[in-house]
Parts: structure tokens; C-alpha cells; sequence
């Protein structure tokens, strides 16, 4: 019989903050209140999405800066962490980052004893270039008790380098935080997917990885956002349902993190860790850069 050596009960909250100042303490009390929410129905790990407290349709830089907050001294930040640790689980939450004078979409990993892990958003989707800078953290993988655990942002998921990269580094989970857009059609298939959730399976089943994936709901200052929230299985498909893309609600899912490690890809002679040409593609693609995978 199996024993669970690191589980999870992974929740990944669907919500619909509003940009603005005078929505700020709004936006983050509803972060919170889903977050216990999510707690008692006995998660231990709240993957709240991108820009979870300030909403994403800035109208200026001035008015991104207006949103923003320190690593530190952050409120919103603050207020996750004690969340955190009154609970004993994991926070992972995004928010504008203000670090002297640049800004930065950025995410934190939170536990029980504080801030586990930093990420600012590498890849960054129009008009973000005109608030913030590119990420420079590269791709970390956070070691925490209950597994090893990556952070994306949204637009992120585009580009297989960045969930290979974490995947190199022996990445359980990826927690992958999103403000998904409405596009030109078709924006759904007729299961109800749209192409984020796509790249999201493929991603987790190219890379043998969890990948627990919130986006946000709703309407702001004329744009839409897709919702479609989902966690995805090492073998790629949803653990559980693909939330819908209008309703605000958490998703659940019971997994062993450290199982990531050992997931079969149909049979015992696939290996995608060892089966991979290195000796082919690694020095132009660069990944030799990073730490490998742990043997």
C-alpha cells in the first residue's frame, strides 16, 4: 500500500479583483476570506492568481506605482504571511512589486515560517511593458516540506523553457498564477477549454509536473478574463474539473507532491529525465545553466 511521503490538498482560488485604490483593501480581504474558505475545507496550500489584491488594467505607470508594495513591508504581503502561519499552510499569492524605482508582477511562495519563495514575472504581456520591468530572478525551485515548488505568471506558460527549466531543477509543483484574456475567437473548444489550459497540460505532462493554475474571472475597463482555473496531473489531464469562465470558485485536489519524482510516462522504460538528448540540444538551449535534476 502507498503512503503519501508529502501531501498536498492543493486549492487554486478563481477570483475577480478590480484595479483601482479604492479597491485595494476590497481585493484583499476577498483574497483572504476565499483563502480561509479554502482552509476549512482542509487545504494546506492556496494558489490565489496574478495581481491577486490590485486588479491588472492599470491606465498609466503612475497608476501601477499606485498599487504597488515592497517585498517587505508590504501590506498585502504581510497580511498572506500571517495568514500563513496562524493556519500552519502555504500562500501563493501575485502582486505589483515596488522595488526602488522599478516595478515588477511579481509572486510570493508563503508557509508557516514566512516567505519561502520570490518570483517576478520573466515574460511580460503588452501594455505590462509599459509598467513594469522584466523579471530577473531567473526560474527558481523552492525546497519546502511538502515538496519542491515554481512559480510562473501567466504569460509565462508560453514559453516550454520556463516549466523545463523548473523541471531541470527537480520541480514537483508548479504553481502558475494568471490573468488570462480574452482574445480574438475561437477563445474556447467545445469542451469549454481555452489554449492556456492547453499549454498547462502540456507543460505538466512534458515535464512529468503538478501544475496548479488559478486565473481570475470578470470584466475591467473593457477587457475580459477567461477564468478556466484547472490543476493538471503529471500525465497532463485536470485532476478534477476546468472551472468555468465566469464563476468565482476554488478548486481542489489531493495529491502526493513528491510523487512527481517517480511518475510513469506509460511505461517503465520512458524516463523523460533520462531519455532526454543532451548531448544534442542542452548547450543551445542553455538549461546547463541551471542545477540538474538530483539523481
Amino acid at each position: 500500500m502507498h503512503t503519501s511521503v508529502s501531501p498536498a490538498r492543493i486549492a487554486v482560488v478563481q477570483s475577480d479583483p478590480q484595479v483601482g485604490v479604492e479597491h485595494r483593501n476590497a481585493n484583499l480581504t476577498r483574497t483572504l476570506a476565499l483563502a480561509r474558505k479554502a482552509i476549512r475545507a482542509g487545504a494546506n496550500l492556496i494558489v490565489l492568481p496574478e495581481l491577486a489584491n490590485t486588479g491588472y488594467t492599470f491606465n498609466s505607470r503612475a497608476e501601477a506605482y499606485a498599487h504597488a508594495e515592497t517585498l517587505q513591508g508590504g501590506r498585502s504581503v504581510a497580511a498572506w504571511a500571517d495568514l500563513a502561519r496562524d493556519h500552519q499552510v502555504y500562500v501563493v499569492a501575485g502582486f505589483v512589486e515596488q522595488a526602488g524605482m522599478k516595478l515588477y508582477n511579481s509572486a510570493v511562495l508563503l508557509g508557516p515560517d514566512g516567505l519561502l519563495g520570490h518570483y517576478r514575472k520573466a515574460h511580460l504581456w503588452n501594455q505590462e511593458k509599459l509598467w513594469f520591468t522584466p523579471g530577473d530572478l531567473g526560474f527558481p525551485v523552492f525546497e519546502t516540506p511538502i515538496g519542491r515548488i515554481g512559480l510562473l505568471i501567466c504569460w509565462d506558460i508560453w514559453f516550454p523553457e520556463v516549466p523545463r527549466v523548473m523541471a531541470a531543477q527537480g520541480v514537483d509543483l508548479i504553481c502558475s498564477l494568471n490573468n488570462w484574456v480574452w482574445t480574438p475567437p475561437p477563445l474556447f473548444d467545445e469542451s469549454g477549454r481555452c489554449m492556456a489550459n492547453y499549454l498547462t497540460m502540456t507543460a505538466a505532462h512534458v515535464n512529468n509536473v503538478y501544475i496548479a493554475a488559478a486565473n481570475r474571472i470578470g470584466s475591467e475597463r473593457g477587457g475580459r478574463f477567461l477564468g478556466c482555473s484547472m490543476i493538471a496531473g503529471t500525465h497532463g489531464w485536470p485532476i478534477g474539473e476546468v472551472a468555468s469562465p465566469e464563476e468565482e470558485t476554488i478548486l481542489y485536489a489531493d495529491i502526493d507532491l513528491s510523487s512527481a519524482r517517480s511518475a510513469p510516462i506509460w511505461n517503465n522504460l520512458n524516463d523523460l529525465p533520462r531519455d532526454r538528448r543532451t548531448d544534442l540540444y542542452d548547450e543551445t538551449l542553455g538549461y546547463r545553466l541551471h542545477a540538474p535534476l538530483p539523481r
